[in-house]
């Protein structure tokens, strides 16, 4: 990261691309989990809704926001491994 910057470069954004690419796809796949009571209508909407939210944080260039994309990416992914479904995912 680059000292003192908030706004991310592009050497910044290439090393949390491959981060953000694993925890997106580890997500789609968990919610075809079958530990999930859901339904096939409510799969396909809960991954455009996973979509939708990564479609818009694929924009950011805040070094603050895109952490907070990955902290959130990764305790959605925990809670869908233990079974739980989110009411924001």
């Amino acid at each position: 990261m680059a000292k003192g910057l908030i706004q991310a470069r592009a050497e910044d954004l290439a090393r949390n691309r491959e981060q953000v690419l694993s925890l997106y796809r580890q997500i789609l796949r968990s919610i075809n989990s079958p530990k999930l009571p859901l339904t096939f209508a409510a799969r396909l909407a809960k991954k455009a809704e996973v979509r939708a939210i990564f479609m818009l944080a694929s924009e950011e260039t805040s070094l603050l926001n895109i952490d907070d994309l990955i902290d959130t990416a990764e305790y959605s992914l925990s809670l869908l491994r233990k079974g739980e479904i989110l009411k924001y995912i």
